[in-house]
């Protein structure tokens, strides 16, 4: 089944703003077996809209847009399928209804702007909004189907899981089912991983595939199949060779399932009712932020030490002035000391530590830009290591948080 998606709107191609909706959309719908064929960005532009559609509509059975359904001039996206779909807009009161409670939820008062939501192409089925103003519209024409979401990535990712794929599924109703498993894998390279599992892929049924998705710090190994309704004995093979295949990955498994490296130690430490602290300098809070972004952090992530200035590190910390004399701030010695002074000053079996470069200006020939030193203790073991990271400022916090947490779930 094939799935194009079209991103209106004129912040994104000016860079203002950057689409997100494509990859949530394609995240949710893929393992249900709809394939992305394209994904078309076009201005607020009602032919640049029709033509897109249009085409889109040749290709796919689905096509889901996203953007331009707000109450402003230049949200033309609603009036322009009305009229491509040979639709008059009606005004529709169940969608006045689920605005005014939108607004009530929120303390906001409704203007005569937002009202106008409720305008809607009156032979489209509403799928009402629960997260924001803009209804969502489902066309059909010859078989084929267009969902019109708004661009507001909370709302578009929320009607996704409440609503929207749940009627997808059913509208399509395939004879095929299609599974999934993950297996999160660090301390090897692609090519060498790629390596390893060479006869396993070449022995692979042509309804099993097998797929290297890389991120910052590890690899996610995902074994896709897609079998009959019914086919047990396929179901029962498959199930042979992830087993297989998560033998084969040997020591060098994160773990077995999807995760983030941030969800996998959580439980590991709340498993073994163990307490975490992070000490933070390059990384600025951003360990921090990413345990706390877990529901239920709060069991065992006790707090954090944003260490910036090498006098809070000194202070705080309990960081020797001689040792940042002598190796600087971003060294094995400082940064050791930092994660025993965070697990000491918060009382915490465990902490994590990072001191770098992140750049884009403060290197130095013998500590360039994207130098940085974890390390992460647990009770009476203290491990360090140097990392060498390219890349944006951004993109060396992100790997930096990545391999600290990473180190820690080494140790564990």
């Amino acid at each position: 089944m094939k799935l194009t998606i079209i991103i209106i709107g004129a912040e994104i191609l000016l860079g203002q703003v950057t689409d997100t909706n494509s990859g949530e959309i394609a995240r949710a719908l893929g393992p249900k077996g709809w394939e992305v064929i394209e994904v078309i960005t076009v201005d607020d532009n009602a032919d640049a809209i029709r033509t897109a559609v249009e085409r889109a509509l040749r290709q796919s059975d689905l096509v889901i847009t996203t953007g331009g359904l707000g109450p402003t001039k230049d949200d033309i996206t609603k009036k322009t399928l009305a009229e491509l779909f040979g639709m008059e807009m009606i005004y529709d009161n169940r969608v006045l209804e689920n605005i005014e409670e939108v607004f009530s939820k929120r303390g906001l008062e409704l203007n005569p702007l937002t009202k106008d939501q409720a305008w809607v192409p009156n032979g489209c089925r509403i799928i009402q909004n629960q997260l924001g103003t803009a209804p969502i519209m489902w066309f059909e024409r010859d078989g084929k189907v267009l969902i019109s979401m708004p661009g507001v990535p909370f709302e578009t990712v929320g009607m996704l899981e409440r609503e929207v794929v749940k009627d997808i599924c059913e509208h399509f109703n395939s004879d095929k089912e299609f599974l999934h498993h993950t297996l999160l894998v660090s301390r090897i390279t692609e090519s060498a991983l790629a390596e390893r599992l060479t006869a396993f892929e070449e022995n692979l049924p042509e309804n099993v595939h097998l797929a290297y998705l890389p991120v910052p710090g590890y690899i996610r190994l995902r074994l896709d199949g897609t079998f009959k309704k019914g086919d047990e004995l396929g179901k029962r093979e498959y199930g042979v060779l992830c087993t297989s295949l998560c033998q084969l990955v040997g020591e060098n498994l994160l773990y077995d399932g999807e995760a983030t490296p941030a969800e996998i130690l959580l439980s590991k430490l709340r498993d073994r009712h163990l307490t975490l602290a992070t000490a933070e300098s390059c990384t600025g809070g951003n360990i921090a932020h990413t345990v706390t972004e877990i529901a239920g952090a709060s069991e065992v992530y006790m707090g954090s030490v944003i260490s910036y200035s090498n006098d809070v590190k000194h202070r705080v910390l309990g960081v020797r002035l001689a040792d940042l004399e002598q190796h600087g701030a971003v060294s094995e010695p400082v940064v050791r000391q930092m994660a025993e002074g965070a697990a000491r000053v918060i009382s915490t079996d465990c902490a994590v530590a990072t001191s770098g470069i992140a750049g884009p200006g403060g290197g130095t020939p013998d500590k360039p830009v994207g130098t940085v030193w974890i390390a992460a203790r647990c009770n009476d073991r203290l491990e360090s290591r140097l990392l060498h990271l390219p890349g944006s400022r951004h993109r060396i916090i992100d790997r930096a948080t990545t391999e600290a947490l990473l180190l820690l779930l080494s140790i564990l």
